[in-house]
Parts: structure tokens; C-alpha cells; sequence
């Protein structure tokens, strides 16, 4: 890894796959760029020849663009033109001011904007941890701007508000949520002895993770104002659902209809299993992909059967 560059089908009943150690190859044959959308300036990663069709990879908490170190290269050799931004607040991407910049809105108007910039009416989306709500809103409010959408281990927020008052296991699992909506500490704690918390967070699931990336993620969450930012997602968020809650009274139905596929990696500590099911109701065109032996960073657990999928997944 270039740390110049790093610091960074429908009812289908699902399918089940066996994890495989990622390689944690270097990614060659990429190009950086800022470009500026929706009045932010985000770091881009783009692969792949120019004319393939476009997709958009969303990484998670408390990711960067590496997140799809595994997957860059399967989609541009397919063919696909290949967008990894990191999302505004993350590694080299603008960092604004205050939790209001934060709303799942503006997250979401950044990869319009993107579109826009690169002169594309739409983009497959493929989305891991908290870029998956990103996109999941995304495909809600804009499904004329989404061709396909792929989901690796992040729930709807429909399904997961259901399953936080019907599930006493998730809401226990969730307990970060709530840690997150502390001032400075969150903040303080990720950057405690060396990232500890990273590492905590990242090996008790995980050995596939490669040790470049591991460092890569320090070095993006060591750039001044990241991590208050990337805490700043979460704040944001339960602020607005729980508002949303408030005046509702419901968890609010947000119907997605464009063809998509759910990956899971079922060995995950902060998501059960049990939530995957539930997309039926909100998902009309679903297809489910299961990894069994995965863990919630699918995209390296089980890279080899991923790319699979996602291949298979897309036209």
C-alpha cells in the first residue's frame, strides 16, 4: 500500500458461501483525485476503463477507500469503472464543521454530487457498515440515480429500528450507538494507547485484514478532525432517527425497489444474523448472499466469493 496515497434475483432464498483469507494484495493501476461536489472536497479512487459502466464503493466506520482494496481490482479488470471516494469527514476528504453536516442528506448528496461531476445520470452502489446507509438512503430518495445496489453487512434502517425494540440481543449489540453520542470521549478513546480500540475492534473478529491496512486506517484516523467527524456520522444519525421516531411515532417504512443484493458475513459481533430475513419486507427485488464463516469486514474475510457475487450480481 502507496501510504503517500493511504494515510490515509428477486425472492431468491439466498445463497451461502465459505470464507477465504484475503490476500491484501497492494492496489496498482489507480488514479487520485479531489473532486468537488455538493460544496465539499472528497479524495477520490478511480480504476477501470473510463467508459465501463460506474461503481460507486461507500466504505464504513472506521474505514477509508481501502476498505475496497480487494475489490477495486476485480471490478475494473470486469470492465467497470471503478469511484472509491472517502466519504466527507474520512482520511483526505473535507471535514466540515459541526454534527448537522453529518445528516444522511448530505452524505448522500456528496455521491450525487460526484455523479454530477463525473457526468454519470447513474451508478451501481456498493456499500459496507455505515457507507451501506448511505446508500440504502440513497436508493430510497434517489432510485433514478441507482442502477443496482450491493449491501455488505450494514442493515436497513427500517429492519434495524424494528429489530433495536423487538431484539433485546441487537440492542445490547448496539451499545456503540449510545457511547458515540458522548461528547469527546469517543473521540479520545479510538486514538487511546496507539488506536488499541482499532485493533480490539478490528482482530477479535478478524485475522484477514492485512497489516498495511491496519496501518493505512491509523494513519487516515490520526488527520486532524477524522475522527471527531466519523463520530459526527453516528451523531448526526441518531439524531435525526430519533426525531423521526418522535414525531412518527413509528420507525418510518422506506421501501427500496431497485434490484439488490445483501451480503452478510454472519460471524459478525455488532449485527445478528436474525436481521437479514426482514429486508424482504422492505426490499421488493432481493437477492441474499451468505457468508458463514465471515465476519463484519466480509470484503476481506471472504473477498475470493465476493467478487463472485458481485460479478454475478452485476450486469
Amino acid at each position: 500500500m502507496d501510504s503517500s496515497e493511504t494515510d490515509p434475483g428477486n425472492g431468491d432464498a439466498g445463497r451461502t458461501h465459505q470464507a477465504a483469507p484475503a490476500g491484501g494484495d497492494v492496489v496498482d493501476s489507480v488514479t487520485h483525485e479531489q473532486i468537488h461536489a455538493n460544496d465539499v472536497e472528497l479524495h477520490c479512487v478511480l480504476a477501470g476503463p473510463a467508459d465501463g459502466d460506474l461503481v460507486v464503493c461507500l466504505h464504513g466506520f472506521p474505514e477509508c477507500w481501502y476498505a475496497w482494496s480487494e475489490q477495486i481490482p476485480a471490478l475494473a479488470d470486469a470492465g467497470y469503472r471503478v469511484l472509491a471516494p472517502d466519504l466527507r469527514g474520512a482520511n483526505r476528504s473535507a471535514k466540515p464543521r459541526g454534527v448537522a453536516a453529518y445528516h444522511l442528506d448530505d452524505l448522500a448528496g456528496d455521491i450525487l454530487g460526484l455523479l454530477d461531476a463525473l457526468d454519470r445520470e447513474r451508478a451501481h452502489l456498493l456499500a459496507h457498515d455505515f457507507g451501506g446507509l448511505v446508500a440504502w438512503h440513497l436508493a430510497h430518495e434517489h432510485p433514478d440515480r441507482v442502477d443496482r445496489l450491493a449491501v455488505c453487512n450494514c442493515p436497513h434502517l427500517t429492519v434495524y429500528g424494528r429489530a433495536l425494540f423487538r431484539s433485546l440481543d441487537q440492542l445490547r449489540k448496539s451499545w456503540y450507538v449510545l457511547y458515540f453520542q458522548l461528547p469527546r470521549l469517543p473521540e479520545w478513546g479510538l486514538a487511546y494507547d496507539e488506536y488499541r480500540a482499532l485493533d480490539t475492534l478490528m482482530r477479535r473478529s478478524t485475522t484477514s485484514i492485512p497489516e498495511a491496512v491496519f496501518a493505512g486506517y491509523k494513519r487516515a484516523l490520526d488527520r486532524p478532525g477524522t475522527r471527531k467527524a466519523l463520530v459526527n456520522w453516528y451523531r448526526a444519525l441518531f439524531r435525526s432517527f430519533t426525531r423521526t421516531l418522535l414525531t412518527e411515532r413509528a420507525v418510518p417504512m422506506m421501501p427500496i425497489d431497485r434490484p439488490t443484493m445483501l451480503c452478510w458475513g454472519e460471524q459478525d459481533h455488532a449485527l445478528a444474523v436474525d436481521l437479514v430475513e426482514p429486508h424482504r419486507d422492505v426490499v421488493a427485488d432481493l437477492r441474499i448472499e451468505r457468508f458463514p464463516a465471515a465476519s463484519h469486514w466480509v470484503q476481506f474475510d471472504a473477498s475470493d466469493p465476493l467478487n463472485a457475487a458481485l460479478l454475478d450480481f452485476l450486469p
